[in-house]
């Protein structure tokens, strides 16, 4: 009796799973995750081959940061050789390191033969390299030596990012040649727009449009019709800046070359989204301190990551401790000072963020250069004097009805106006001068402009309260 009722439970499960896997909020169903985590747990293959092993990539990366991990690690091996390798690209690095770490090194080699090679070295480049000599070795000769020029690059490079399947033919061909080519040949990319012009050494030549092949006649040699590429990516540039020449030029895909100028891969579009997306997150993650971490990572590892910044943190704020005690006279006499020193600082503080990271962003998109550095410093100087006067007439107008004494509102008031002010100023000038001198503004700014703006807003409070106090 149990056998049949858990056999109809399975048939509703499988009729039930449809084909859209998302809810309307984006996230992944939850039926759905149920239905994935009672599969697992009845070893239902039939369902998860089905409805699992048929997921586009990207849902299926999702799906398995979504699931327990007791649940991913009994999904891969119930999926076993059904189980696509190319999700791995699309979770954390946590998450992608814990499936590969129990995957048999054969079955990683036999599914990275079919991968695209910029898909390939993203996982192997993780791995330790005894496992990764040990996936590489069974892997064949051709395949073997692209993926290790593409590892030997430097990480985080144009030469990590590419792919190095691509279609390149010599310039004496003709394009009823160059179709056939295509026609034939079977090892060729599964998508591409562009093929390269190359001589006997792989020296880039330049490059033809498909569309424009498409409309040429048959007869007609490549090197009537092809185009100087002038935008040709070197191995060894940062994926950032890639992606910038990317976003300057509209480029679909380009071609990356090594020192001599020789082709030795290809970088798409959709490589550089993902570069895009990642330096966004670092960007972000950077301005609070954070780093790399990731939503999988452990207790342990976040905390390791956030504490370092957090102890910079608390000796700054010491140092503007040490700045009220100048005043404690001063502030024991006017209670009020001590009740409002708190709004000076954090509106300053506030102040330095917005500022601090236009600066950060304009420095990483290169939209912000010693050209138009004095410009931009001028505008903000502008911004800082026209919010200070703005926000330190309306605090000013609340603390002087607040405590029945015009003294203590324009008191407050001129401390808002020279600290908005200087926030404004250490939020552009501080990522500028750590830039130069080579340290990343993401990472070291925010702890700078907050001891700054802190510093500021107390000394100007308390300072000027001290010395109306001692004239009146």
């Amino acid at each position: 009796m149990s056998d049949i009722g858990e056999d109809k439970r399975v048939r509703t499960r499988r009729e039930e799973a449809g084909d859209d896997i998302y809810a309307e909020d984006g996230s992944i169903r939850a039926d759905f995750l149920a239905m994935v985590g009672a599969s697992i747990a009845d070893r239902d293959v039939l369902f998860l081959r089905n409805h699992v092993a048929r997921l586009h990539e990207s849902e299926l990366g999702d799906l398995l940061e979504s699931i327990l991990p007791d649940q991913r690690r009994a999904l891969v091996r119930l999926l076993g050789k059904d189980f696509d390798l190319t999700a791995l690209t699309e979770v954390d690095e946590a998450i992608r390191l814990e499936i590969v770490d129990q995957m048999p090194n054969a079955q990683i080699a036999a599914a990275i033969g079919d991968l695209d090679s910029d898909d390939a070295v993203y996982i192997l480049e993780d791995l330790d390299q005894e496992d990764r000599e040990e996936i590489l070795a069974q892997l064949p000769f051709t395949e073997r030596v692209r993926l290790r020029r593409a590892l030997d690059y430097p990480e985080s490079s144009a030469g990590r990012r590419m792919q190095t399947e691509f279609v390149a033919v010599p310039p004496f061909w003709t394009v009823g040649q160059t179709i056939d080519y295509m026609r034939d040949e079977e090892d060729l990319p599964d998508s591409f727009t562009q093929i390269f012009v190359i001589d006997p050494t792989f020296k880039l030549l330049g490059v033809v449009d498909l569309d424009r092949i498409l409309r040429t006649k048959r007869q007609l040699k490549i090197e009537t019709i092809m185009r100087q590429t002038n935008y040709p990516i070197p191995a060894d540039m940062d994926q950032e800046e890639a992606a910038q020449l990317f976003e300057q030029y509209d480029l679909l895909s380009a071609a990356v070359v090594d020192d001599n100028g020789r082709l030795v891969g290809v970088l798409t579009i959709d490589d550089v989204v993902d570069v895009i997306q990642e330096e966004a997150e670092e960007d972000i993650m950077r301005l609070s301190g954070v780093g790399d971490e990731e939503l999988s990572d452990t207790v342990v590892d976040t905390s390791r990551s956030r504490v370092p910044w957090l102890l910079v943190n608390l000796v700054t704020a010491f140092i503007s401790a040490s700045v009220i005690s100048l005043f404690e006279a001063t502030i024991e006499q006017v209670v009020a000072l001590a009740i409002l020193m708190p709004i000076v600082a954090g509106m300053g503080g506030n102040a330095g963020s917005q500022t601090m990271t236009v600066t950060v962003r304009a420095l990483a998109t290169r939209n912000l250069d010693i050209h138009n550095a004095w410009r931009v410093a001028r505008r903000e100087a502008g911004v800082g004097l026209i919010n200070g006067c703005l926000i330190g007439c309306l605090v000013g107008l609340v603390a002087g009805l607040w405590f029945h004494d015009i003294h203590i509102g324009g008191l407050i008031a001129t401390a808002m106006l020279i600290n908005m002010f200087a926030a404004a100023m250490a939020g552009i000038m501080i990522p500028l001068l750590l830039d130069r001198a080579g340290a990343d503004p993401a990472v070291s700014s925010a702890v700078f402009v907050t001891a700054i703006t802190d510093t500021t807003g107390f000394f100007s409070f308390l300072g000027l309260a001290t010395w109306w106090f001692a004239i009146r």
